[in-house]
């Protein structure tokens, strides 16, 4: 199959395409490749640098599936620079599904996020739940969404909703939970807590990259959304995990952060898809790297970081 998947070279990306890649699929990726390129050279993958933005210049003739990873990604860089997160997270989503539509492209699969809920007193929060959106972030994604699924009458659209992401990618991240205190634990010996309480789902890099593959191998699942994470944990129980894996001190500061969310997956799991790993996994396959002297450190691994030095702010 030929896929076309956009943000490849991110976080998500730069695990994914191998692993499409060794499915045999052949994958043109475009990526502005503001935060490296972690892509290895493969006789079926095409790498170019481009800007979801220029949407005249993307190859879209022959693919068969488009999985549109690219955006600005989190609620502090997105404060950043609002003006670009909806040129990318919404403008030019619209743009892409049109041109891909027109071009014959029959799955459309979006990585939106599960933040949309906003902040929810249901214990189980179910894709038929109101969206309430308390970010920009959150708004550019719900927005996005509604977009995409316009075009359902035309292409299967698939709309998947992911926790919090964690564990190793090449593109690695050291701004979201899991991997941050783990970093943290490691580097430090001690992690700081903002708050604590604030509930959030989360999902390994190695079952969300399964979440899409499965999509494109079940392209016939109902065009909608998804829900795609599976450990409802709190800010405070991640760090407990990470203590007791790598000894470490837990200081805990106030937060004025309300965001708080939990997600039930069952429509997803209904569609035959099983997770396989969890967030120990993660803290594990982190530290490993870590005492291996493997594990990226840079500053670009930290997007609001990055996005300041490059002059995206």
């Amino acid at each position: 199959m030929k896929i076309l998947i956009t943000g490849g070279c991110g976080y998500k990306g730069s695990y994914l395409i191998p692993l499409l890649l060794d499915a045999g699929h052949e994958i043109t990726s475009i990526d502005t490749q503001w935060f490296g390129n972690y892509l290895n050279n493969h006789k079926n993958l095409e790498n170019l640098k481009l800007d979801i933005r220029n949407v005249k210049e993307i190859p879209f003739e022959g693919k068969d599936v488009v999985i549109h990873l690219a955006n600005i990604a989190n609620d502090p860089a997105v404060e950043l620079n609002p003006n670009l997160s909806w040129e990318v997270n919404v403008l030019a989503g619209q743009q892409l599904i049109d041109r891909a539509q027109r071009n014959g492209v029959s799955q459309f699969i979006f990585a939106s996020s599960g933040s949309v809920y906003g902040l929810k007193e249901e214990p189980n929060v179910t894709e038929d739940l109101e969206l309430v959106p308390i970010s920009v972030y959150n708004k550019t994604k719900m927005v996005a969404e509604r977009v995409f699924l316009s075009y359902q009458d035309k292409m299967k659209v698939h709309c998947i909703r992911p926790a919090t992401v964690c564990g190793f990618s090449p593109r690695m991240r050291l701004d979201v939970s899991v991997n941050m205190f783990t970093y943290q634990a490691l580097k430090n010996g001690e992690m700081t807590v903002f708050g604590g309480n604030q509930t959030r789902p989360n999902i390994h890099i190695k079952d969300i990259a399964a979440v899409y593959k499965h999509f494109i191998d079940n392209p016939n699942i109902d065009s909608g959304c998804f829900n795609a994470g599976f450990e409802n944990i709190s800010i405070i129980e991640i760090a407990e995990m990470v203590s007791q894996i790598i000894p470490s001190e837990i200081e805990i500061t106030e937060s004025n952060d309300p965001r708080s969310y939990r997600q039930d997956s069952s429509k997803l799991l209904k569609t035959g898809f099983k997770p396989n790993f969890s967030v120990l996994d993660a803290i594990k396959d982190i530290s490993s790297l870590y005492k291996e002297n493997k594990l990226p450190e840079g500053d670009n691994c930290y997007t609001v970081k990055w996005m300041k030095k490059i002059n995206l702010n």
